[in-house]
């Protein structure tokens, strides 16, 4: 294997041409942290300038008539191409903090006679804080399950922290440091049968893998938009509850776009019967704007064919590690089992802040993400093989200089 050949197989890949439907403003660059901020489609950009100049400008208040219906609308596609949903179980609102914090709450509520919210050490920061500020107010314990930094949490380990004392398990589908999968369809079974509630975070799964919330008999779960589903920086995140929860859940933020007939302005809050009572307050109408578009082309091309590629990418990301990089003194952070992995791959190296920054300045962008490690998002809408193949030889050809160099 040679660049030409990666070069040739770009040009016979069958999502050649879904990176002309994004904005690649410099070819040069080498982009690969697609999982912390997606590039923008060039639907989005459109659909900014059209919303911004037509509906805002031209329709002014008017255009509510269509805005209203945008958190419900965009959370369909959301739902039916990329979560396995079922319609009128996901929404578009707020952000993943917030919504994660509103679901956790409303499950609690809905076990009150539970005391132990289950997580893994080493979740995500903001998932962990939400956490620790509700179990500090509600008095409920935390329970953390150790996780492996590299490849994540253990099964056995789980299965011993939940007991019928759980309210709560909630985990990340994939690891934000090391992209290590956990078994969705097992984990909310194994909760299930302790009669727990399961909240899953599928910020970095979203777009990245196939996921089938249904076929799992999923109860909850939140997503962020900008990362695989390139929506934009800050973008609204999503919220998913399984149809027969709806009623039963009492979110904790109650606000008017979850009242039922908004516009009749009641003093008393009755809250709507399906997904619409967990909106709360104005949407971000832009920002939905260029979610929308953004997800079109990505939902044309088919999150199977999209996991494909994906694979594709990480596989030769790992060849290549093993051959290039290890022997310097790197060693791969991400499992090795193709099904564990996700959409990145993550490489260790003791002087990782230093290579990532160094890497930055010849024009290839990475992650960097504590204590030592480079995380490399390969997303496949815009990432090419040779791509993977120039990224890696920068990175080779760094840590070469570094072995060299005095510690």
């Amino acid at each position: 294997m040679d660049r030409a050949d990666l070069v040739r197989r770009d040009a016979a890949d069958p999502l050649a041409w879904l990176r002309a439907e994004f904005v690649v403003p410099d070819d040069r660059l080498i982009y690969l942290d697609g999982n912390s901020l997606g590039r923008p489609a060039r639907g989005s950009i459109e659909a900014l300038r059209e919303s911004a100049e037509q509906e805002w400008a031209g329709g002014l208040i008017r255009s509510w008539d269509d805005w209203l219906h945008l958190p419900v609308e965009v959370g369909e596609v959301i739902g039916r191409d990329f979560l396995g949903a079922r319609p009128g179980e996901t929404v578009v609102a707020d952000s993943t903090s917030v919504n994660f914090y509103r679901l956790a709450l409303a499950a609690l509520d809905a076990r009150p006679d539970r005391r132990v919210i289950v997580t893994e050490s080493g979740n995500f920061p903001t998932d962990d804080y939400v956490l620790q500020g509700i179990a500090g107010r509600t008095g409920h314990e935390l329970r953390r399950v150790p996780a492996d930094l590299d490849d994540g949490i253990d099964p056995a380990a789980l299965a011993a922290a939940i007991d019928d004392d759980v309210a709560l398990v909630t985990l990340s589908h994939v690891s934000y440091r090391s992209g290590a999968v956990v078994d969705l369809p097992a984990v909310t079974e194994l909760a299930h049968r302790h009669g727990a509630l399961v909240l899953w975070d599928l910020c970095h799964s979203v777009g990245s893998l196939p996921i089938d919330l249904v076929g799992a008999d999923a109860d909850l779960a939140v997503g962020c938009t900008y990362k695989y589903l390139n929506g934009g920086p800050g973008s609204p995140a999503f919220l998913y509850v399984r149809r027969d929860l709806q009623s039963e859940l009492d979110q904790p933020v109650w606000g008017w776009f979850g009242q039922r007939e908004q516009f009749e302005m009641a003093d008393r809050y009755e809250a709507y019967d399906d997904i619409r009572r967990f909106l709360v307050g104005t949407p971000p109408v832009l920002a939905l704007r260029s979610l929308q578009s953004a997800v079109e082309p990505l939902a044309k091309a088919g999150i199977t064919a999209l996991r494909a590629k994906s694979l594709e990418l990480t596989a030769l990301a790992v060849q290549l590690t093993d051959k290039w990089l290890t022997p310097l003194g790197a060693s791969l952070a991400t499992p090795r089992n193709p099904e564990r992995r996700g959409g990145h791959v993550t490489v260790h190296h003791p002087r990782a802040r230093e290579l990532a920054s160094a890497m930055t300045a010849r024009g290839v962008v990475p992650d960097f993400r504590t204590p030592d490690r480079i995380r490399l998002g390969l997303a496949p809408a815009t990432t090419s093989f040779a791509d993977v193949w120039d990224a890696w030889t920068v990175m080779r050809e760094l840590m070469t200089t570094d072995k060299r160099s005095p510690a």
